[in-house]
């Protein structure tokens, strides 16, 4: 399967497994364990949706929203549970304004599932972990 380097956005293949004891990339020899959300913004957001064959879990939030800041720990902690399983990633909305626009961002926070480039789920509102891992489970 094709999964993208959450360090580098080099797109490397990985046998399908299970569960991963160890698988670094081939570019820069980092971990693609890595579940530490990876920001996007209008350069690198198309290249890692179009190139992962995973689930891709992506966080419309700003800054200044509160239900926003209080839901980043639930989704930092779903993320530790799907290690090359689904990638997590935040869109600020206030720096990346044309991706809230493209994708009709009407509130935040607003999670999104991409699965092979396309969108497969939206969910507004405020989630804690155990819901946003439900969501996640139903795509893998």
């Amino acid at each position: 399967m094709r999964v993208v380097c959450p360090h580098c956005g080099s797109v490397n293949n990985v046998p399908y497994k299970d569960s991963y004891k160890k698988a670094n990339c081939g570019k820069c020899k980092n971990s693609l364990l890595d579940t530490h959300p990876i920001n996007l913004n209008s350069s690198n957001f198309d290249h890692l949706i179009a190139n992962s064959e995973i689930p891709v879990v992506v966080d419309f939030w700003a800054p200044w929203c509160g239900p926003c800041q209080m839901m980043a720990p639930a989704f930092e902690a779903a993320a530790k549970e799907f290690p090359l399983k689904a990638v997590f990633a935040k869109v600020n909305t206030e720096e990346a304004n044309d991706l809230g626009a493209r994708f009709g961002i009407r509130s935040i926070p607003t999670i999104m599932v991409f699965k092979n480039g396309q969108i497969v789920h939206t969910q507004a509102g405020a989630l804690d972990k155990t819901s946003i891992e439900n969501l996640v489970r139903n795509f893998l």
